[in-house]
């Protein structure tokens, strides 16, 4: 039983929007629909005095929440929301693999450095349900374990870590020591002698009618913090040809007894070992050259329309749940206008990392030409902070680490 008990409906965008939140931040919670469950019902109705606001959160510790921000879940949970300090050696916007790695050899060269995480640390490797080409652990790891695992080596070495805190814009400063401010989501801004930019990338959406009406009732995006609610179903969807679609194909067939793959191109992109996996699994239907025409339901996902790219013929199934995974987009908005973006959005790395502002830094998923891969990311995040030692020694008169 978790310790966190969510009470609410699929057709509910708030609870929707919590139990993202509280996926993200890998916290164990148990879900109720109040629409098929009277009992849960009744508790939501006493706890709020006949009231039947949803959601309804309620906490180990007996107390709950009726429709929380997402500032009010992050302080409930004790997460850090406020930057400790006004000026820093390094700030680190993004608190994935790459971020947390630079932190660690930051604190380790003496570099004083705050992490700003928008949403859960270990970025994409903490809800990646299986790591298995990652070196060292050969029988593979949990994403999760490994997230926390890096959270805490950056924990050990005293980094100051910012989750549920999103950079709201990267700016330099008019003084003349060259420093960059950051302002923060909450209104606080921090200066910094140099901020690297890690902030990855984010799973790219179909649009087609019905997704956005849909997602988290029935479309998603992250097998690992969803698949659980699909327990038993006859018929789940992947939609998606490369590796980590097939991937988390191979985690859903825990759930359902049939996995139906829908790939718009001609064939599947992902590694041979992967499709050779899937073609030997009785469990796995594959369409190829067919597109996502809409995804149907009230409330929640009740039917999705694909049609047959050379033929132009339609086919309605009838999946529990439907799981996209057809690429990612840089998590760069907030920059537009303020660093050099290539066209897809990725930021221009004009080499040594450095971005077309100066003391402004590149590492992982976002920098463009990046690999999107995790050992590559995070070897990303430790190239990045040594060009940022050098950077810090000319223009800021650090001391070199004792070994140079």
């Amino acid at each position: 039983m978790a310790d966190i008990t969510v009470y609410g409906a699929p057709w509910c965008p708030d609870c929707r929007r919590a139990k993202r939140f509280l996926g993200e931040q890998r916290v164990a919670y148990e879900w109720v629909d109040i629409d098929g469950n009277p009992e849960g019902l009744r508790l939501v109705e006493q706890l709020q005095h006949g009231g039947r606001t949803i959601p309804t959160i309620v906490f180990g510790d007996g107390t709950h929440q009726v429709d929380p921000s997402n500032e009010d879940l992050a302080r409930k949970l004790g997460l850090t929301l406020e930057a400790k300090r006004r000026s820093y050696d390094l700030a680190i916007v993004g608190g994935g693999p790459a971020g947390l790695a630079a932190s660690i050899y930051a604190a380790r060269e003496g570099i004083d450095a705050l992490v700003i995480e928008r949403s859960g640390l270990g970025g994409q490797a903490g809800v990646t349900e299986r790591i298995d080409n990652y070196p060292g652990f050969p029988e593979g790891i949990g994403g999760g374990e490994l997230a926390d695992r890096i959270t805490e080596q950056a924990k050990r070495y005293g980094v100051e870590l910012l989750s549920a805190v999103s950079a709201e814009s990267i700016h330099a400063d008019d003084v003349e020591d060259g420093d960059v401010s950051v302002t923060l989501s909450a209104g606080q801004e921090v200066d910094a002698h140099a901020v690297l930019v890690a902030t990855g990338s984010t799973y790219r959406r179909l649009g087609v009618p019905g997704e956005d009406d849909l997602i988290g009732a029935g479309v998603h995006f992250c097998a690992t913090c969803d698949a659980p609610f699909y327990k038993g179903s006859e018929e789940l969807m992947v939609i998606g040809g490369g590796n980590s679609a097939l991937e988390e194909g191979m985690f859903l067939t825990r759930f359902a007894e049939r996995i139906r793959i829908i790939q718009r191109d001609p064939k599947l992109t992902a590694s041979k070992l992967l499709q050779d996996k899937v073609a030997s699994d009785p469990n796995f239907v594959v369409h190829l050259n067919t597109d996502i025409v809409e995804f149907r339901g009230k409330g929640r996902l009740e039917a999705v329309v694909v049609r047959d790219r050379n033929t132009g013929e339609q086919q309605t199934f009838t999946p529990s749940a439907a799981f996209v995974f057809i690429g990612l987009d840089p998590n760069t908005t907030f920059l537009r206008g303020t660093l050099d973006l290539d066209p897809r959005g990725f930021v221009v790395d004009r080499g040594g990392f450095q971005t077309s502002m100066p003391g402004v830094f590149v590492a992982g998923d976002v920098r463009r030409g990046s690999t999107k891969q995790l050992g590559a990311a995070i070897g990303d995040g430790i190239a990045a902070l040594i060009a940022i030692r050098e950077y810090l020694q000319r223009h800021h008169h650090m001391a070199p680490h004792p070994e140079d």
